[in-house]
């Protein structure tokens, strides 16, 4: 156990909660919820960070990064970000956009040729089946807001899925280089025609290919030298070097009786060697410091200090609702363990449409994603509130650990 003001990050000194608009009191109920989920066993530990402005209103670790050796989860522990990778691509697009090297109307095909060849599944199964071609081709656009017909192989949910299983369609983990797998990929049907239906899958992992075709550098090399160093994130990269190796969190899944079983040691990790395949929709980690800070350069408007990635008129597009309606009127009304009834989506984050809809405190124009072992994080330009939630526990709808994070979090406004 750490207790609250003990473990800051280097700077997070700040004003009062009252000052700040926050309840102490009311905050003080973050501290039980954190300890009923770790004390009893459901995960390993938690660590929530909350800001006003640019001012720590709450950060607390509490629990395990490592329960099997003792470790207590600390400020600088590394995470296994996964999906809170897919923001940090899509500001990478949007800085190449800015700089000419597309449209967000523009075909993949133009740059990828492969895809000019991508056809669409209409029946059958995995076994034998049947495709149409194209009706419009995948744009950019799609590829940023997931509607590209795309697909992940761990959903289980259609043949395609199967398909990507069978033909070791992996960005994390995978023993191709990134250009490889996304051929690889092109050769897959689509789900749907491209434009029609909302679908999670490796949309962002081919945009992070883009993102090297475009700069003309690796993924790794056009987030260090554009994104991280700029904006002071040290600890963010796609593996841990062996001097940084001992903070990196085990990571855990739940288990059948509702308890965590090791999946990812820290001693033998994946992560500890650079992997062969760039994943830009999951394949980096990282701390709360460094996600803060880019989080701040979101809520800042595409600038952190002095240093600016976007352009403000940018960064409102990418943080806007893309879609024609919400994302149950686009064929996806729950998605991991949120409902996403009232949550359009944007380009690289879900963005709140209607709080009421949604079933969930919040506000008009939020935006937010997570990761698949139960990490998350939002920021409310109304209120002002930029809120992160990390842990190391798959699958992300394991327990209804962020609504329940929101909820205490809008509940301690005053």
């Amino acid at each position: 156990m750490i207790d609250q003001g003990s473990d800051r990050p280097q700077g997070m000194a700040s004003p009062s909660p009252e000052a700040l608009g926050f309840s102490s009191s009311r905050l003080a109920r973050i501290s039980r919820w954190m300890r009923g989920w770790v004390d009893s066993g459901r995960l390993p530990g938690l660590l929530v960070a909350i800001m006003r402005g640019d001012s720590p209103v709450w950060f607390e670790t509490y629990g395990y990064r490592d329960v099997g050796a003792g470790l207590p989860l600390e400020a600088d522990t590394i995470f296994r970000i996964y999906s809170m990778t897919k923001p940090i691509t899509s500001v990478a697009a949007l800085m190449l956009y800015e700089e000419g090297h597309f449209q967000l109307d523009d075909p993949v095909s133009k740059f990828i040729p492969a895809f000019d060849r991508t056809e669409v599944f209409s029946e059958g199964d995995v076994d034998s089946f049947r495709t149409e071609p194209l009706a419009s081709p995948i744009t950019v656009h799609d590829l940023m807001v997931h509607t590209s017909g795309l697909s992940y192989g761990f959903l289980h949910e259609h043949p395609v899925d199967a398909l990507y299983r069978a033909n070791g369609i992996e960005f994390n983990g995978g023993g191709d280089s990134l250009e490889e797998t996304v051929e690889r990929t092109a050769s897959m049907p689509l789900l749907f025609q491209p434009g029609t239906r909302w679908n999670y899958g490796v949309s962002t992992d081919v945009l992070g290919r883009l993102v090297e075709i475009w700069s003309g550098m690796s993924l790794d090399d056009f987030f260090r030298k554009r994104i991280f160093d700029p904006l002071q994130m040290p600890d963010t990269d796609f593996h841990v070097p062996p001097e940084k190796a001992e903070r990196l969190a085990a990571n855990y899944l739940r288990g059948s009786r509702g308890d965590i079983v090791l999946k990812d040691s820290p001693a033998t990790s994946e992560f500890l060697a650079p992997p062969a395949t760039l994943s830009g929709g999951g394949g980096l980690v990282g701390t709360a410091a460094d996600y803060l800070r880019f989080m701040r350069m979101m809520r800042s408007g595409g600038a952190l200090g002095d240093k600016r990635l976007l352009g403000r008129k940018t960064m409102g597009m990418m943080v806007s609702n893309h879609l024609p309606g919400d994302l149950a009127q686009m064929g996806r009304s729950r998605f991991s363990e949120t409902p996403l009834f009232g949550i359009g989506f944007g380009l690289g984050v879900s963005v709140m449409l209607d709080p009421v809809r949604a079933r969930i405190i919040g506000s008009v124009g939020e935006y937010a994603w997570g990761g698949l072992a139960s990490t998350a994080f939002w920021v409310d330009p109304v209120e002002d509130v930029l809120v992160l939630l990390l842990t190391q526990l798959i699958p992300s709808s394991a327990w209804p650990i962020r609504r329940e994070l929101r909820t205490l979090v809008y509940q301690a406004l005053i």
